[in-house]
């Protein structure tokens, strides 16, 4: 059987992930997680990285020759034990891996960082605080999930990272007997199939998901491991030469909140364009009439669920204006769903901050990386919509041929593990997703930042003349300063008040995304300012300038709190690392968008009120109220990732080619 028929049949020996848990099962699978998060695992992890360290001497002292060697035996036990590894060969292998690592890389590796690789290796979700040493722990697991020769994906949360990663990952696999490859968006099928025979591929999830998609469309009906192997042994499987992937093994997945969590939310589809000319001038159509409905009688827009809702009277209404339109208006249902995914764009969507233009075309601006999406689409006439808004050609609907969420697809994997500044959070939907137990591992020096009292204010201007006036006293001072903001606009409107001022700073958003590792890399040096769009620019160490830390260090800034309160840690976690100096504090607004979005109408009454009769008491209640509606809006996060995965095992159901090992 050749290499194309080998992969075919890795790649449909994946089994379908077990179904969420219901009812009571759902409650004692909750509470075995619980057990699993407060057991012994973090005390066992750092006892055998100090016995992997007691070994130090002996393994130092073999020559390049021997270690090779060593290395070798090594990874010939790990492939004949087929991952059935015991204490004693695991604490060697790694002991043996940190002087690899250090000849390969000269780091030694901190004994917290060998109990994050163990932690990785048994399956957790890792926490380490940000400047620990992430990828070098991503790239010593990798190295033993590897050497069971069984495919290892090592999931990045961009191209840049994946590339970067797996070159700096050639120096140990040099040592190690391993091969390693990053599959990019820029890749040819051609490039992605060499690509994934390496032993250890560098990727993104997009890049992984869309590959597999793909892969199951090539198969066709030939999707049942059996049927497929007859054809093979007979010579006559033409899909199999399609197959880039060679299979499911390990997923090592770093930036895990956000690529588990955060890009959870939104399934992946493969689609092609379907020519529509009726539907796609409807689109035009229904975006000037939604410009003509009136927002105080016509419809209610609900911004918490971004939705859209036509009153009877706007129905009338809308019936009344479609008198003189095409056919296909003449369906109620058919245009009120038209007119209102209209006036969903029109309330809910924004220039510069869920998407911007760019050549022509509206391009989405992922909400929580704050990175562009090109070649992506919103579903069902929003995108359409949104183009007919923005006055740029309106493309054609598309047709779905693939689609699978990314919870369901990394449940597929048989080994699944991963990396996180910010996981504990979310460790009860981590467990119960994905099975992953959450474990914090300590950092090797004690955290010197300073989390500075939050500023609160009723008015957004007087909040954001405060933000400038701090940039301005501690750039003065010299201190470098880090700036988050949760939109393009929040960005560029900073920094136009700053050229006001006569500062200048370096932005990075979306628009400015080319230099991203350049700009964050430099955020450390004396007197800087950097202002980012939410988690722009990890992966990505900002190392202080020499004198910075006895200024303070860095100072991070956020502008307001984010939906998910583990992507404010996130970003205050850009200060103060590896035991650096460093501060950091937020400045909150009521008329900022968790408060607009989440909060209840009598709070917003209640806090108004206190405003006016006890105005010392205000900024108290706006912190309440923060908490309060985080909460809302995890809580309502976490329900409509459930739904998504509902769905997509629905759909996975219905649809033969989109995983299922059924006949």
């Amino acid at each position: 059987m050749n290499a194309t028929h080998a992969i075919a049949l890795d790649l449909l020996a994946s089994p379908d992930p077990e179904e969420l848990p219901k009812g009571l099962d759902s409650l004692n699978h909750a509470l075995r997680g619980k057990l699993k998060r407060v057991g012994k695992m973090r005390a066992e992890l750092l006892d055998e990285a100090r016995e992997a360290n007691d070994l130090r001497e002996e393994i130092e002292s073999l020559s390049n020759a021997a270690l090779r060697v060593e290395l070798e035996r090594l990874r010939m036990t790990y492939r004949r034990v087929r991952g059935s590894v015991g204490s004693e060969l695991r604490i060697r292998a790694l002991a043996t891996l940190r002087e690899a690592g250090w000849r390969a890389w000269r780091l030694k590796a901190y004994d917290v960082q060998l109990a994050g690789v163990l932690g990785l290796d048994r399956g957790c979700l890792v926490e380490m605080a940000t400047g620990e040493g992430k990828t070098i722990v991503a790239a010593m697991a990798a190295v033993l999930a590897g050497w069971s020769g069984k495919p290892c994906h090592v999931v990045t949360v961009n191209d840049y990272l994946a590339q970067r990663d797996a070159e700096q990952f050639q120096r140990i696999a040099e040592w190690t007997g391993l091969s390693v490859a990053a599959v990019t968006s820029t890749l040819s099928p051609l490039e992605r199939r060499a690509a994934y025979q390496a032993d250890v591929v560098y990727a993104t999830s997009k890049e992984l998901l869309a590959d597999f998609l793909r892969d199951r469309i090539a198969l066709g009906t030939a999707s049942a491991a059996d049927r497929l192997a007859l054809r093979q042994l007979s010579g006559s499987d033409r899909a199999g030469r399609h197959v880039v992937q060679r299979g499911l093994g390990a997923a090592i997945v770093d930036e895990a909140d956000s690529i588990l969590i955060d890009e959870a939310v939104t399934p992946l589809i493969i689609s092609r364009e379907q020519p529509n000319e009726e539907l796609r001038q409807a689109c035009i159509e229904a975006y000037r009439l939604a410009e003509i409905l009136d927002a105080k009688t016509d419809y209610r827009a609900d911004p918490r669920h971004k939705q859209v809702d036509l009153t009877p009277r706007g129905e009338r209404r809308l019936s009344e204006l479609a008198d003189a339109l095409p056919p296909l208006w003449r369906g109620a249902d058919r245009r009120r769903e038209l007119v209102e995914q209209a006036l969903q764009a029109r309330s809910f969507f924004f220039r510069e901050k869920q998407y911007i233009v760019q050549d022509g075309e509206v391009v989405i601006v992922d909400e929580f990386s704050g990175r562009l999406m090109p070649q992506r689409t919103w579903r069902e006439g929003l995108h359409q919509a949104i183009e007919a808004r923005e006055g740029v050609a309106v493309t054609s609907p598309s047709e779905t041929i693939a689609r699978m969420s990314f919870q369901r697809f990394f449940r597929l994997f048989p080994r699944l593990s991963g990396m996180s500044g910010t996981a504990r959070e979310s460790r009860g939907e981590l467990w119960q997703i994905y099975r992953l137990p959450v474990v914090a591992i300590p950092t090797n020096r004690p955290v010197a930042r300073t989390l500075e009292r939050e500023k609160r204010f009723l008015d957004a201007e007087e909040k954001w003349e405060a933000i400038v006036e701090e940039i301005q006293m501690l750039h003065d001072s010299g201190r470098p300063i880090l700036v988050g903001t949760r939109s393009i606009e929040a960005s560029e409107a900073l920094n136009d008040r700053l050229l006001e001022k006569g500062i200048n700073a370096r932005v990075l958003n979306a628009r400015r995304h080319s230099e991203e590792a350049l700009i964050i890399s430099a955020a450390g040096k004396h007197s800087s300012i950097t202002i980012a769009t939410n988690m722009a620019g990890r992966g990505t160490d900002i190392r202080l300038e020499q004198g910075v830390a006895e200024l303070g260090g860095l100072h991070v800034i956020a502008t307001e709190r984010h939906e998910a309160g583990r992507i404010d840690r996130q970003l205050f976690g850009r200060a103060g690392r590896q035991g650096d100096a460093g501060s950091a504090r937020a400045f909150v607004s009521f008329e900022d968008e968790l408060f607009a979005r989440f909060l209840p109408i009598p709070a917003k009454f209640l806090i108004r009120l206190l405003a006016k009769t006890l105005p010392a008491v205000a900024p108290a209640m706006l912190g309440i109220a923060a908490e309060w509606a985080q909460k809302i809006a995890q809580r309502r996060a976490f329900r409509q990732r459930r739904q998504v995965l509902q769905s997509d095992q629905w759909l996975e159901d219905s649809l033969g080619f989109a995983g299922s090992q059924r006949t």
